[in-house]
């Protein structure tokens, strides 16, 4: 309904409180903004100034008006800028996702240094578990996932960089009845549930930790409840060592032997590549090497 340039031209009206000052600041002659101001009013419909004997004010209906103008003005100058960047591979948003496998504490340092690196982006975080992680990148939820687990299960164009390998330990609570056993038998584990961390994938199948197959599972929705339920003597089983050595240091829960060899998870950063993102850029060079990566989120 209105150029930006009409109104600029109320804007400039509303400030300086005359049509003369006006014409003056825009280069023109005070009846051009006269008229201007008027075919405004008339389209819609309400008077926008009362016009008094040497300056104009606002009338209520005019101040609601101006105040929504200078949000549109800033909102076109806002489209004008993301469009530029966007064209130079700078989007608004990066959407980043972490296995539920991957320590939280480097992200706090993280999202402070994107914040303070870029002016205008915007970081949307997202968590999942196992298979869900390559779901959300494959499905274009995410554009970067640390902490990806196994095989790729998606085809797609995607950059892959080593995390190295998650240790894992099995874990039950210091006090639990069968804390004393130097080895737990498959007659021991058929009677205790198997904590598990529920995929999140939908699409993709399922996969879940390790658990022995006389065990009933119970599937948990991230590492949270399943600490929870592990200290409370619900259940045991696999849990990634450096999540569980705190607790274990703790006395709250310890680590048990199992027959067989331990499962291994290999982990990976993965990204998008089908797309001219400078956000992705920034953030895989500054997640760094697969050394770092293993030190930061893993070890």
């Amino acid at each position: 309904m209105f150029s930006k340039q009409s109104l600029q031209m109320l804007d400039t009206v509303a400030r300086m409180g005359s049509f003369t000052a006006a014409a003056e600041h825009l280069h023109k002659v005070p009846s051009a903004i006269s008229y201007a101001v008027r075919q405004v009013e008339q389209e819609l419909g309400v008077k926008l100034f009362h016009r008094l004997t040497r300056k104009v004010e606002l009338t209520e209906a005019g101040e609601h008006f101006i105040k929504e103008a200078r949000l549109l003005l800033r909102q076109m100058e806002d489209v004008k800028s993301q469009i530029k960047r966007v064209e130079s591979g700078y989007h608004k948003t990066v959407k980043l996702t972490l296995d539920n496998i991957v320590k939280i504490e480097p992200l706090k340092k993280l999202i402070t240094d994107f914040y303070q690196t870029f002016d205008y982006a915007e970081l949307q975080i997202n968590m999942e578990v196992f298979n869900g992680s390559w779901e959300a990148i494959s499905e274009g939820r995410a554009d970067v996932v640390i902490g990806a687990t196994s095989a790729i299960p998606v085809s797609g164009d995607y950059g892959v960089k080593s995390m190295g390998s998650i240790d894992w330990a099995y874990v039950m609570a210091s006090d639990h009845p069968l804390a004393n056993k130097p080895e737990l038998t498959d007659d021991d584990l058929s009677r205790i549930p198997a904590i598990c961390l529920d995929d999140t994938s939908i699409i993709l199948p399922k996969r879940h930790t390790w658990h022995s197959a006389q065990q009933r599972r119970l599937l948990l929705p991230n590492w949270f409840s399943a600490i929870e339920c592990l200290k409370s003597k619900v259940g045991m089983g696999y849990m990634p060592r450096h999540m569980a050595s705190h607790f274990i240091a703790q006395n709250e829960l310890i680590e048990v032997k199992l027959k067989g060899d331990k499962p291994l998870s290999a982990c990976c950063l993965v990204w998008r590549k089908n797309q001219d993102n400078k956000l992705v850029e920034w953030l895989i060079d500054y997640l760094g090497d697969s050394d770092k990566l293993y030190h930061d989120w893993l070890e």
